[in-house]
């Protein structure tokens, strides 16, 4: 649900562990013609009875072993299913699903698989499309007309931004999304929560993830449908496609039933996932290749049409050839997917679709291939489980040895080219600070010619070094010698300068580039008074259940400081810059696609008994001190 790189690669701004998440961004840090055969099962712990690619599945069942069995929190249990055509060629389970009683993993264990989520939701959208109860670019407001926020551009938003991470909408509303029991009601009170809240940008104009598009989907498919969201999603698209074994988190599951989440090496109880559209699908990769045969079939399944050859294709088109502000034109997303041509199989010749997702205890990446036929979903029990490296190197192998590759892809090259020039005015521009959803990024130059550039540590309260040395090259991009496999560039567009990073990602044969930060200007003049009161403070989340994961985890406290580096501004959380927008509300200051610029906040000040409580991204603040 909260992938943080859809690559599913290490950033550089991700490279310290989280093993307890101590505050919001800790949580939000980890937090895929003819009538469809029926897929013949693989056997779990072996290989099928007929062999089939079984150098794939060699190399793939050690790699995830590996993985599995590798220490410092990585999955306790993995899973995974490779469909070919209508052939579920193999279907594996590893690991222990749980300690007591102690329960190894099949097939049949369900997994929390995040915010893979939302390839359903865009399904069940298109599906009210072909019914015609739905329009794509159709106003949110023609379907929910009590929705409201205070930006005017709200009225703006429509179907369509909702499943591209378009809307604008703040990010993630936290309050009580991820719990060890069942609590009702998340979606109307996201609703509810945004009427009092301000755009982060105009709809349209940038693709900045967000989750809450999603679950305003919820209520837009329970207006216009008279269901709820789960039971409508269950009756179009489960049980049509015998989908047994997937379902939302809306009651407990059997004991034994489900891959059991860890805290600190302790196993945990049942992970619930509120927002069911955005991040809250349960279920198995074996239940997922019947989706995915369904997607590869043309929409149709036994005969039965269950989405139209035109929302099919609605789906697995590129949705933001309009937006103003693309700085990674490598990435093209669909209605509900990271990519429709991703860009690992795309370097191999082959279009992929590609949806990861993760939660508190779950990591998944979903690939289907329509051309090759192929599909695979693979799922691990630990949020540090990294499934893309795994999922790409079966996916190439799969191809490689049906014929479709001749040869693997190679890796790409680390080799720098060769030393440019630059102006030290051409330096001196690109030097600052660089605000995002998580800790900020600060360039500066011991020369006029060097960039170093520094992150800043919550730990230490200060600087930390992420990259030092680096040079303009021939390719424009500035190398370190010290970290050949990753660099970084300066770009401007909307008016604003940002700082991206490029890295060898997941399988090692492609680059992947990444908007890191925007850089921050001056602030408009100093703090007034009521907001400087307010400076070194501590405040205490007071607002989530007792079944709360993210408190289980060490979750719930955030600080309100201002930098000397950057006078004027509010820095919350040691993460996100605001400003303020009157003596009781502070707004949002970036305007960063892709991951960098998701879940912003805007803290609101209210007083009960005469004490201050500061409300964000729908947790309330208690006042420490």
């Amino acid at each position: 649900m909260l992938p943080q790189s859809r690559a599913r690669s290490r950033q550089p701004s991700q490279s310290d562990s989280h093993p307890l998440p101590t505050s919001r961004r800790g949580v939000l840090a980890l937090a895929g013609a003819a009538a469809v055969a029926p897929l013949l099962p693989g056997c779990g712990g072996g290989s099928s009875p007929e062999p089939y690619l079984p150098a794939t599945i060699a190399w793939g069942r050690n790699a995830i072993r590996e993985a599995t069995a590798a220490q410092g929190g990585k999955a306790r249990a993995a899973s995974v299913a490779l469909l070919h055509e209508d052939r579920l060629v193999w279907q594996e389970a590893f690991g222990i699903a749980g300690s007591v009683p102690h329960t190894l993993a099949t097939p049949e264990t369900r997994f929390n698989v995040g915010s893979v989520s939302k390839v359903l939701a865009a399904l069940a959208v298109m599906i009210l499309v072909d019914r015609r109860q739905l329009e794509l670019d159709a106003p949110v407001v023609g379907y929910l007309p009590q929705f409201k926020m205070l930006s005017p551009g709200y009225r703006d938003i429509t179907v369509r931004h909702l499943l591209t991470h378009a809307s604008g909408l703040p990010g993630t509303h936290l309050h009580h999304l991820f719990a060890f029991a069942p609590l009702p009601g998340y979606a109307a009170e996201l609703e509810a929560t945004l009427a009092d809240l301000h755009l982060k940008h105009a709809p349209g104009t940038m693709a900045v993830y967000c989750n809450d598009g999603f679950t305003l989907v919820e209520r837009i498919v329970a207006a216009v449908t008279g269901q709820a969201y789960p039971a409508f999603v269950q009756t179009a698209i489960f049980n049509p496609l015998g989908m047994a074994r997937s379902s939302y988190t809306l009651q407990p599951l059997p004991s034994g039933s489900f891959a059991r989440g860890a805290i600190g090496g302790v196993e945990q109880r049942q992970e619930f996932v509120m927002g069911h559209a955005t991040g809250g699908l349960c279920t198995t990769p074996g239940d997922m290749m019947k989706l995915a045969a369904l997607l590869l079939q043309g929409g149709e399944h036994g005969g039965q049409r269950i989405v139209s050859k035109a929302g099919l294709a609605e789906l697995g088109s590129m949705q933001h050839p309009g937006l103003r502000n693309v700085l990674t034109p490598d990435w093209q997303p669909g209605l509900g997917w990271d990519s429709v041509r991703h860009p690992g199989l795309e370097a191999a010749g082959v279009v992929a679709w590609q949806k990861s997702g993760s939660t508190m205890f779950y990591t998944s990446d979903f690939f289907v291939l329509p051309r090759a036929r192929l599909a695979l979903l693979l799922t691990g029990s630990a949020a540090e489980f990294m499934p893309g490296p795994i999922a790409e190197g079966i996916l190439l192998r799969a191809l490689h040895e049906m014929g479709t590759l001749r040869t693997l892809p190679p890796p790409v090259s680390t080799a720098a080219p060769a030393l440019a020039t630059t102006s030290a005015t051409a330096v001196q521009a690109v030097l600052g600070i660089y605000g995002r959803a998580t800790k900020p990024l600060k360039a500066l130059s011991p020369d006029n010619q060097r960039i170093d550039l520094r992150v800043w540590s919550a730990k230490a309260q200060g600087w930390e070094p992420l990259s030092e040395g680096l040079r303009l090259r021939s390719d424009g991009w500035w190398w370190s010698d010290a970290q050949p496999a990753i660099h970084y560039r300066w770009e401007q567009s909307e008016g604003r300068r940002y700082l991206l990073s490029r890295e060898r990602a997941a399988a090692g044969h492609y680059w992947s580039t990444t908007p890191l930060g925007q850089q921050m200007p001056p602030a408009p003049g100093p703090l007034p008074p009521a907001w400087t009161a307010r400076l070194a403070t501590t405040w205490q989340v007071a607002n989530e259940a007792p079944d709360s994961i993210p408190l289980a985890m060490g979750a719930g406290t955030a600080t309100l400081q201002e930098l000397p580096d950057l006078p004027g501004y509010l820095f919350w959380d040691d993460s996100q810059f605001l400003l303020p927008l009157a003596p009781d509300r502070a707004g949002m200051t970036v305007q960063v696609p892709q991951n960098a610029g998701r879940d912003l906040v805007e803290l609101v000040v209210t007083t009960r008994e005469q004490q201050e409580w500061m409300h964000a991204a729908g947790w309330a603040y208690r006042r420490l001190g």
